[in-house]
């Protein structure tokens, strides 16, 4: 698989260091009571990591099931920090950008959830799930009737065909490159450079259109995945007669259920109904409300203040993707009837501290900044239990066969560091190996983590050289493979719930390159073994080998201590039905939204 540059990670990554979508700044929270909430959000992770199953055709025909005492009108007012790095479906890779992906496009297939956690692939313009055959190297998706474009046109595999094929053009750079690479390799510009704008297409040994409803995938190898792949909002629906290209970014076509009436970039965006979508051939989505208004550049700290105040069109808010601010979380918690407003969840984030493995190459100096690290002092800074929880282990909780008790560096038992063992560890190393230069953002929050881990390295005596790089460019310093830094930190959400989508991108040795997120620098022939056997593999059977391999990752090779798993907490305002956490997107479920009066 080619190097997948994960937007949607990283903009979370970068996101952290803003303190736009997990909590950052100080709280009276400090990390010691997380107790009950812990345990109630550790009891829905177990339900969200339940393995996805694909559905069939009964289960992909609209109408989506009935939200209980759900009312119809009115417009939600949505607070946003910052405003979309994109619209056009094939650039959007990020959060924000997928949330309101879900409101205006539809792609061959989507997430459908119950809100107990259970997940499954629905086909949304497509019958069903997509249908696998050739051992699973070819896999068939047949599309519904009356799907339309808000023009009225209607969409036809000339249409899927365009929108695959357009991921090709150089003009799209933002999005995921699973299917194009699964497709044509990880030199998939080149065989279709003009992204299929002219005369030249993909051979229909790669992507068949036989007629007007049918979409055929060829692959080389199985790609048991290949559902969740398409549910992604980059491979959402691009019609081809309106595709105007670098253009499309600021008036896109609408599948979904709202169309967008006016955009100003970083401003605002208010969406209205799109009166061309039939919610029978809509498994998953509804039209309750009129519109959306979204406004763009209001803080965490301001949404948290007006949805807690509560008065005037803050009643009709959400928080998009934004969180309590977490200063304020005391005065969210400690009232019950704004906490009743909540919802919390994990994300699906792990946050770790990397070792670039061509410098920091003494095993026993790995292990023992794991053992000494106070994931404890870093997550008060996050909001404390409400922020994070320690990581044991490289897998996030929600992932599918995530195991609770896997914890090889004891960060469960000791989340505050096990000095004793770290010292240990480095009682014959060299003292001119105790010396680690640290890259972090020029951010308030990360000189709280730089303090945080000096003060935790210095107590097993290793000095931390703190090297300070631009919060915007940190991820291009720290992605160059010659980086002269030692240590860094970094977050990592899966794209779909497979481990996969972990593994691949972050420990593959083929993703060893600038700008690739394999930050450690993992190549190892063992790695590379069960990978590939993994990716051939149905989704129950490829979850014990990305088990083995995490396994092998952690205890063998050691190249990222686990540090925390990030949390979601988003407030709403008292006018807001139907809402709860999202499974698949982790944060408040746009789907099932209402007003109540």
């Amino acid at each position: 698989m080619k190097s997948l540059t994960s937007r949607r990670a990283r903009a979370i990554m970068v996101a952290v260091a803003a303190g736009s979508l997990v909590l950052t700044a100080c709280s009276e929270n400090k990390g010691n009571t997380s107790g009950t909430d812990s345990k109630k959000d550790q009891k829905q992770a177990a339900q969200q990591s339940k393995a996805i199953t694909y559905a069939d055709a009964a289960a992909s025909t609209g109408p989506a099931a009935e939200v209980a005492g759900a009312k119809s009108g009115g417009t939600i007012e949505v607070y946003q920090e910052a405003g979309l790095s994109h619209l056009d479906p094939g650039q959007i890779y990020v959060s924000d950008g997928g949330q309101v992906a879900n409101l205006i496009y539809r792609g061959l297939t989507n997430f459908q959830e119950d809100g107990k956690g259970n997940m499954s692939v629905v086909g949304d313009i497509a019958t069903d799930a997509g249908k696998s055959s050739d051992g699973g190297k070819t896999w068939t998706y047949t599309l519904k009737d009356g799907i339309k474009d808000q023009n009225g046109n209607e969409i036809t595999s000339a249409d899927v065909r365009h929108t695959v094929e357009r991921m090709y053009a150089e003009f799209i750079f933002d999005g995921p490159n699973y299917l194009q690479t699964w497709l044509s390799g990880p030199k998939y510009r080149e065989q279709l450079k003009d992204g299929g704008f002219g005369k030249k297409h993909l051979p229909d040994s790669v992507l068949e259109t036989p007629d007007d409803k049918t979409v055929v995938f060829h692959f080389d190898q199985p790609r048991p995945d290949l559902p969740q792949t398409l549910a992604m909002s980059g491979y959402s629906i691009v019609p081809e007669k309106t595709d105007t290209k670098e253009k499309y970014d600021k008036a896109p076509v609408s599948l979904g259920p709202y169309k967008i009436s006016e955009y100003k970039v970083g401003k605002a965006l208010k969406l209205v109904k799109n009166d061309q979508w039939d919610p029978k051939t809509d498994a998953v989505r509804h039209q309750y409300v009129d519109g959306w208004n979204f406004d763009f550049g209001v803080t965490e700290s301001t949404q948290t203040k007006r949805l807690i105040a509560d008065q005037g069109g803050s009643k009709n808010a959400i928080q998009f993707t934004g969180s309590v601010e977490s200063t304020q979380i005391q005065d969210v918690i400690t009232d019950p009837a704004v906490n009743k407003r909540t919802i919390k969840g994990y994300q699906p984030y792990v946050m770790v501290l990397n070792f670039n493995l061509d410098r920091v190459k003494n095993k026993k100096v790995r292990d023992a900044v794991t053992y000494a690290v106070n994931s404890k002092s870093l997550i008060a800074g996050e909001g404390g239990a409400y922020g994070g929880d320690p990581a044991p282990n490289l897998f996030a909780p929600t992932l599918p066969g995530y195991e609770a008790k896997y914890d090889p560096y004891g960060r469960l038992k000791t989340p505050s560091g096990n000095i004793e063992m770290a010292k240990k560890l480095l009682k014959d190393v060299p003292a001119s190996e105790k010396k680690l230069v640290f890259a972090y953002r020029n951010s308030e929050n990360e000189q709280k983590r730089k303090v945080a881990l000096e003060d935790a390295l210095s107590k097993v005596g290793i000095k931390v050289v703190g090297k300070e790089i631009d919060a915007a460019s940190f991820y291009e310093q720290i992605g160059k493979v010659k980086n002269p830094y030692d240590i860094y930190v970094t977050g990592w959400g899966q794209d779909w719930p497979s481990a996969g989508t972990v593994v691949t991108p972050i420990y593959d040795g083929d993703q060893v390159a600038d700008g690739a997120p394999n930050y450690s620098h993992v190549n190892d022939p063992k790695v590379q073994e069960l990978i590939k056997k993994a990716l051939s593999e149905e989704p129950t059977a490829a979850q014990k080998t990305w088990q083995e391999a995490h396994h092998y990752i952690l205890e063998k090779i050691n190249p990222a201590a686990p540090l925390w798993y990030a949390k979601q907490f988003q407030l709403y305002g008292s006018n807001i039905g139907g809402a709860r956490y999202s499974t698949e997107s982790s944060y408040i479920d746009v789907n099932n939204l209402f007003l109540k009066s």
